[in-house]
């Protein structure tokens, strides 16, 4: 069993390729922020190598705004690694102007679409507490 776990949460507003976009995007960020959850890499039959990916399991959820946002408010209480994915990004084209449109965002009321966390296990579990599996 894994001693911490990932968690990303989706807005439950968006369109279907703008959720799978949001989580792929936060999934980077998680592996970026815990290279150390990355596998070996894969093999297959024939000897041809291919990238690795994650050795843990990340779990997908649905919320609205208030939800992302007291997800956002409780991982930052409770000291967990986060990953943000605010509205504003979607009108850019490359991580310096995403930068720049989040630094934009009022702090306190963030316009979440999504949001990728890692921490101990207890305490991911408290944060996401109520929320439902993305379906």
């Amino acid at each position: 069993m894994f001693e911490t776990k990932i968690a990303f949460i989706v807005r439950d507003d968006l369109a279907t390729w703008q959720r799978l976009n949001v989580v792929a995007f936060l999934a980077t960020g998680i592996a970026s922020a815990a290279p150390e959850i990355m596998g070996q890499p894969y093999i297959d039959a024939a000897g041809r190598h291919y990238g690795k990916i994650s050795g843990q399991p990340m779990l997908i959820f649905a919320a609205d705004l208030a939800g992302l946002q007291s997800v956002h408010r409780k991982g930052i209480e409770r000291e967990l690694t986060l990953i943000p994915y605010v509205e504003a990004m979607f009108s850019t084209g490359n991580d310096e102007a995403n930068r720049e449109v989040f630094l934009a965002e009022d702090a306190s009321n963030m316009n979440f679409v999504g949001l990728g966390i890692r921490g101990p296990k207890k305490a991911v579990d408290k944060v996401i507490k109520g929320l439902s599996l993305h379906s």
